[in-house]
């Protein structure tokens, strides 16, 4: 910031193991509208390599007026296959209740095979949204 030069450079930095992170808000899963309200059951995903980061609890209102996030979940494990497991784990885990969250959203899609193989691009979640709405 004070335009010093650092004491590492790019090739310094060596990749360490896989991160995902999924950020949980007060919408409809799948049309994501807002869903704010109370929060009347909240449990937070635990273990190794797994992180919640939030300030919500059980009787937490989620306003209408300002950014619907209610949490985000990191994980991070040696590869991606143990990241992705870690992830749907931490998916199943986690409680919000009393308000629509993000978190069938994320459960869905962590067990897609196409974001399991990788293969995925900008346009792909629109294209899958069409897809599970035209299926129902």
């Amino acid at each position: 910031a004070a335009g010093g030069a650092l004491e590492m450079t790019q090739d310094d930095v060596v990749f360490n193991g896989h991160a995902i992170e999924c950020r949980i808000n007060a919408e409809n899963p799948f049309t994501f509208q807002p869903s704010p309200g109370t929060i009347t059951q909240f449990h937070a995903p635990g273990g190794l390599g797994v992180r919640f980061d939030s300030a919500i609890y059980s009787g937490y209102r989620i306003s209408p007026y300002y950014d619907s996030l209610a949490g985000k979940l990191i994980v991070h494990a040696r590869n991606r296959n143990e990241c992705l497991l870690r992830l749907r784990r931490a998916l199943d885990e986690v409680v919000v209740g009393g308000i629509e969250t993000t978190i069938p959203l994320f459960q869905h899609l962590a067990r897609e095979r196409d974001i399991i193989d990788g293969e995925y691009n900008i346009h792909w979640l629109e294209q899958y949204l069409a897809r599970t709405k035209a299926a129902q």
